[in-house]
């Protein structure tokens, strides 16, 4: 809302790309769980930013990332020693910083941004060599979400599920903002993906729409019990990140009623479709 950039992080990053992007990107607050699957996004930190142990909350001066001021957990009461030093913020404390700037200023701040200006940037695998920043605008994204869920006929009668990631164009743009640009309902079926997870809530949600990467569609026709859910509310929906299998694309259409599914392609840098 007032016009930062938020750069996505790959959460599977190991510490040495967590340094690139946040380097690289010239990153000064960073915001984060404390740990998911086999990453400690704590100890991770620590590492990068001893100066946590005995700076203050907000007021960090690293060596490491000399542009870093903040970090703040995701947790309302850190429990883990590394996130609980005194340099790191928690959740309510940065609520309670954004409680003290008045709607006046905020509207007059918004007023000053235009569509124009960056406002993401993602970060690619990359061909060669470290990972890509490609820096999109608001235009960029709102413009991209709307144009791939309007060629979705999408309205605020649908409801998509979303077991793609966040951190990348996928779930963040064609998801988030397309769902948004709509009115249509974002269902996340769980934090990471599980093709049983994602048929059950197909069917407990009647959704309309399923996103996914090649992969996903062929672990989700797997499941042992596939044939025991009601996937007939699904009408369309997005396989894309990887050519897609004829034969899968069939099964995709007749055994999840997916009739209207689409084929999407692009370049982060376009972000992305």
């Amino acid at each position: 809302k007032f016009g930062a950039l938020l750069l996505c992080l790959n959460p599977a990053y190991r510490l040495h790309e967590v340094k690139y992007a946040l380097t690289q990107s010239q990153c000064s607050v960073v915001i984060a769980a404390e740990r998911f699957k086999g990453s400690d996004y704590s100890a991770m930190l620590q590492q990068l930013v001893p100066e946590l142990s005995h700076h203050q909350a907000g007021k960090i001066r690293s060596q490491e990332l000399p542009v870093l001021r903040a970090v703040v957990s995701l947790a309302d009461e850190p429990s883990s020693k590394e996130m609980s030093c005194k340099g790191v913020m928690s959740w309510k404390q940065l609520q309670g910083m954004a409680a003290q700037i008045s709607a006046t200023a905020l509207a007059e701040r918004q007023a000053s941004l235009n569509c124009q200006q960056a406002i993401n940037i993602q970060y690619t695998s990359g061909t060669t060599g470290f990972p890509k920043g490609a820096t999109l605008s608001h235009h960029n994204i709102l413009n991209n979400g709307f144009m791939v869920t309007e060629n979705l006929g999408f309205s605020e009668q649908d409801k998509l599920v979303i077991p793609v990631p966040l951190y990348h164009c996928f779930g963040m743009v064609m998801g988030n903002l397309g769902c948004i640009s709509h009115g249509a309902a974002m269902i996340y079926p769980g934090e990471a993906f599980d093709p049983q997870a994602v048929l059950e809530t197909v069917q407990q949600e009647q959704a309309t729409a399923l996103y996914g990467v090649p992969t996903m569609f062929i672990a989700e026709l797997a499941v042992p019990d596939f044939e025991q859910f009601d996937l007939s509310s699904l009408r369309t929906g997005i396989m894309a990140g990887a050519s897609c299998p004829v034969e899968v694309m069939k099964q995709v259409m007749e055994k999840m009623h997916m009739q209207q599914v689409q084929i999407a392609y692009g370049m982060t840098e376009t972000s992305p479709v």
